[in-house]
């Protein structure tokens, strides 16, 4: 097991007040950000890079360009979970209170690995020392 503590992390703190806890690994990459109310993030996509957000607490606005470069957007809260794909996309924070949320970036390489997420988990087979 291996812990990587917040004071461990690359923290930086960006000219529109978002602050960022980078954790980074050889095949991954998992951001912790805290978004002030009234912050807009720069547009951008990615061309090979998947990246997903779990919001924590808080509301935000995602914003993107649909395949007709249509722009939409639509309010994610705790629990929701946005999947940017190959969108041109940015977040918007329009409340009043900070959003706090996980960003998981990732370099997929096509294959379904699903079933190896359901079914990698090895149960102990004797009682736990006390």
């Amino acid at each position: 097991m291996r812990i990587i503590r917040k004071s461990d992390s690359i923290f930086a703190e960006k000219p529109d007040g978002t602050q960022v806890n980078y954790y980074m690994m050889p095949e991954y990459e998992i951001h912790l950000n805290s978004v002030p109310p009234g912050c807009t993030q720069v547009w951008h996509s990615h061309e090979k890079v998947e990246e997903a957000l779990m919001i924590l607490e808080g509301k935000l606005t995602a914003l993107w360009m649909d395949e007709s470069g249509t722009q939409r957007e639509d309010e994610v809260s705790a629990g929701d979970l946005v999947m940017v794909q190959d969108t041109e996309h940015t977040f918007q924070n329009r409340s009043a209170q900070v959003c706090k949320f996980i960003v998981v970036k990732l370099v997929l390489h096509g294959v379904n690995n699903q079933s190896i997420f359901k079914t990698d988990k090895k149960l102990r087979q004797t009682p736990a020392i006390k």
